[in-house]
C-alpha cells in the first residue's frame, strides 16, 4: 500500500495494481510476412536482456519483472520467463494456471504450498509447479530477501486455447511488519 496526504491533510490508502491483471496484454504474436522478412526480424533481435535496465512492478511484499515473453520482446514466442523478489517473511497470490512452471531459486528460503501441500525450499533449488496446480510462494528469510526465477511455456498453452487461470487469493497490500521500506533490489 501506497500512503499519499489528501488535501484535508488526511493519510489516503492507494491500492498497488499489478499491472499484468489490470491491462490488455500480447500473449501470442501474429506471425504476418515473408519467411524471409521474419527470419530476418529474429536473427536481428538482441540476444541480452538486462534486467536491471527493467523496472519491478507490484509490491509491498512480492514484485516482478517481466524478462522474456511475447509482449516484451520479438525473439520468445513460446515461454515466459520472469523474476521475483520477496521481502523478507513476505508471500505472493494464491493462484492456478494450466501451465507447469519451472522456479528457480537465486536467493533466500521458503516454501510453497501446492494443493494443500507444503513444499520447502533454499537458494540452488528448482521447484515445478505441475499443471493446473493451485499454489502459492512464501518467503521463510527472516531478515533477508528471496530472489527466484520463473520460466514456463505459458505463451504455448495459451495459443493451445489452455486458458484457465484462476486468483484464488490476491498478493498482500500490506507489507510485512519491519519490513515496511523493504524495495528489491535495483542492481538485478
Amino acid at each position: 500500500m501506497n500512503d499519499s496526504k489528501s488535501q484535508s491533510g488526511k493519510s489516503e490508502t492507494k491500492e498497488v495494481t499489478w499491472e499484468r491483471w489490470q491491462k490488455k496484454r500480447t500473449f501470442v504474436r501474429a506471425l504476418e510476412g515473408t519467411y524471409g522478412e521474419l527470419k530476418e526480424e529474429l536473427f536481428s533481435q538482441p540476444r541480452i536482456y538486462h534486467t536491471r535496465e527493467m523496472n519491478w512492478k507490484g509490491g509491498p511484499q512480492n514484485f516482478g519483472k517481466k524478462v522474456i515473453n511475447p509482449q516484451a520482446v520479438k525473439i520468445a514466442q513460446s515461454i515466459e520467463t520472469h523474476v521475483d523478489a520477496f521481502a523478507p517473511k513476505g508471500h505472493g497470490q494464491k493462484h492456478g494456471h494450466m501451465n507447469s512452471a519451472v522456479f528457480f531459486v537465486l536467493k533466500g528460503k521458503g516454501h510453497d504450498v501446492h494443493d494443500g501441500q507444503r513444499i520447502d525450499w533454499e537458494a540452488g533449488d528448482a521447484l515445478i509447479v505441475e499443471n493446473g496446480c493451485v499454489h502459492q510462494h512464501f518467503s521463510d528469510d527472516e531478515d533477508g530477501e528471496t530472489i527466484v526465477l520463473i520460466m514456463k511455456a505459458k505463451p504455448l498453452f495459451l495459443f493451445m486455447h489452455l486458458i484457465f487461470q484462476k486468483m484464488v487469493e490476491y498478493p498482500p497490500t500490506e507489507p510485512v511488519p519491519g519490513h515496511e521500506d523493504y524495495a528489491p533490489p535495483s542492481s538485478l
